[in-house]
C-alpha cells in the first residue's frame, strides 16, 4: 500500500526532474541554421558548410552545464535517500538523471571529436544488431532500400501535389486533430524557426512557414506527431504521481519514434516514399560513420536522383551537432530501430496473450527496455491508464488479428514463395 506521504514525495521528486530537464533542447542545440543551407547553395554546392567549433560556440546553451549537472546529481541522491535503492520509481528516475547528464556532455561537445561517440552512446550506431547473428541496422536499411527501390516511380504511386501552404495546412491539420483527439488542447501553428517541415513540442505542432504540404503529409503528421508524440505527452502530464513520464530521454525517443512509424503503417498513412526517406537516413549515417564527409553524403543522394533540398536535409541531419567532416549524430536511427523493436514486442505480446499490457506503451514517454518496471508500477496503480489512446490501441481486435497471421507468415521462407509465385507475374 502506498502511503499519501510517499506519493507526495514521489510527485515532488518527479516535478524536480521535469523542471531540471526543461532547458535541455537537444535539436535546438545541434541543428544548423537556415543561413548554413542558404550559404551552401549560394556557393553552388561546391564547398562544405562553414560549420566549425566556433559556430557552436556562438550558439550558447540555455543553461549552465555545471549547475544543471549538479542539480541532477543532487536529485539522484535524494531519490535514493527518499524513495529507496530498489524501488522501481527510484530506478527509473535515477536512470533518467544519468541519461540527461550524458545528453549535457554531448551538447557541451558540439563540434568536438567527442560528440559522435556520446551520440552513439545515447542513440546507437548503424552497425548495431537486434539479436546475435541477425542483420545490423545498416544491413536492414540496405535490404529495405532494395525493396523500396523496386517501387520508386511506379505508376501506382504518383507524386502527390504539395499544394497547401503553411497557413492552409495549419487549418486543415487543426481540424483533423480536433476530431481525432477530442478534448486535448493541441495547437498547430506556423513557425519560421524550425529546420524540418514540421516539429512537435509538448502541446503544439509547428509547421515550417516556407514548406508546402500534401494531404497525405498532413495525415502522417496527424498520427505521428499528434496521436503519438503529443498523445504520450498528454498522458504523461495526466499521471497523478509520475509527471516525468511526459518527458522523454533519448532512450525513450527510440520507443516514441518506433510507435509513431508503426502507427503510420497500421493506419495505412505511410508510403514507399516516406519509408525511403527514413531508410535514407540510415544510409546517410552509415556513410558518415564510415568516414564520408557532408559533401560525400550530399553527392551520394544527388547522384541517385534525390532533389537538392532533400539531399541537403538528409546530409545535414546526419552531421548536425558535429562537423561536416566528422562523425555522425545518430538520432535518426531511432525511426527504423524503434519500429523493429516495437513491432516485435507487440508480436510477442499477442503470442503470450498479453494485449492488456499494450496501453502502457502510451502511458507516457517510456523506454521499452524498462517496460517491466513500468508494468509493475501500472499494477500498483502508480501509473494510471492513458487518458488518450489512438484507435488501433483503443480496440485491439484488428491489431491482434493482423499480428497473429503475421507470425505465421513470418515463418514461411520468402525465397521459396518467390520461386513458387514468380511464374504468376
Amino acid at each position: 500500500m502506498n502511503s499519501t506521504s510517499f506519493l507526495e514525495t514521489v510527485r515532488e521528486l518527479s516535478d524536480r526532474l521535469v523542471r531540471l530537464q526543461k532547458p535541455i533542447r537537444v535539436l535546438d542545440a545541434v541543428n544548423w541554421g537556415p543561413e548554413i543551407r542558404a550559404g551552401f547553395f549560394n556557393d553552388n554546392e561546391r564547398r562544405k558548410p562553414p560549420v566549425t567549433p566556433d559556430y557552436y560556440a556562438g550558439r550558447p546553451l540555455r543553461y549552465s552545464p555545471d549547475e544543471l549537472k549538479a542539480g541532477f546529481l543532487s536529485l539522484e541522491r535524494d531519490i535514493t535517500r527518499r524513495v529507496g535503492q530498489l524501488h522501481p520509481i527510484g530506478t527509473l528516475m535515477r536512470r533518467m538523471c544519468r541519461e540527461y547528464r550524458i545528453v549535457m556532455d554531448m551538447l557541451e561537445a558540439r563540434g568536438q571529436p567527442e560528440f559522435p561517440g556520446l551520440a552513439a552512446e545515447l542513440y546507437g550506431l548503424p552497425g548495431d544488431v537486434f539479436h546475435a547473428g541477425e542483420p545490423s541496422l545498416a544491413e536492414l536499411g540496405m535490404m529495405l532500400e532494395e525493396t523500396l527501390g523496386q517501387m520508386a516511380g511506379h505508376a501506382l504511386f504518383p507524386d502527390e501535389p504539395h499544394d497547401l501552404d503553411a497557413p492552409a495546412a495549419v487549418a486543415h491539420l487543426s481540424g483533423r486533430l480536433r476530431v481525432s483527439m477530442p478534448g486535448i488542447p493541441v495547437t498547430v501553428e506556423v513557425s519560421d524557426g524550425i529546420v524540418s517541415d514540421a516539429a512537435a513540442g509538448s502541446d503544439r505542432i509547428k509547421l515550417n512557414a516556407e514548406a508546402r504540404f500534401s494531404m497525405r503529409v498532413l495525415e502522417i503528421l496527424e498520427v505521428h506527431e499528434g496521436w503519438i508524440h503529443l498523445g504520450t505527452t498528454w498522458n504523461g502530464q495526466n499521471q497523478p504521481w509520475l509527471g516525468f513520464l511526459a518527458k522523454g530521454t533519448p532512450a525513450a525517443v527510440v520507443t516514441q519514434e518506433g510507435l509513431a512509424v508503426l502507427t503510420e503503417i497500421l493506419t495505412l498513412k505511410s508510403t514507399p516514399e516516406r519509408l525511403s526517406r527514413l531508410v535514407g537516413r540510415i544510409r546517410a549515417l552509415t556513410l558518415a560513420g564510415d568516414g564520408a564527409t557532408f559533401l560525400d553524403v550530399y553527392n551520394y543522394f544527388r547522384d541517385r536522383g534525390v532533389g537538392r533540398d532533400e539531399a541537403y536535409t538528409v546530409a545535414a541531419r546526419a552531421f548536425r551537432g558535429s562537423l561536416p567532416e566528422a562523425g555522425p549524430f545518430t538520432k535518426d536511427l531511432s525511426y527504423i530501430k524503434g519500429f523493429v523493436l516495437i513491432y516485435n514486442f507487440i508480436r510477442v505480446a499477442v503470442q503470450l496473450g498479453r494485449l492488456d499490457r499494450l496501453p502502457i506503451l502510451m502511458a507516457g514517454k517510456i523506454n521499452l527496455d524498462d517496460f517491466k518496471l513500468y508494468a509493475d508500477l501500472y499494477d500498483q496503480e502508480l501509473i494510471v491508464p492513458p487518458a488518450f489512446l489512438p484507435p488501433h490501441f483503443a480496440d485491439f481486435r484488428g491489431l491482434a488479428s493482423w499480428l497473429s497471421f503475421s507470425r505465421f507468415m513470418y515463418n514461411l521462407s520468402f525465397e521459396t514463395l518467390e520461386q513458387e509465385y514468380r511464374h504468376l507475374f
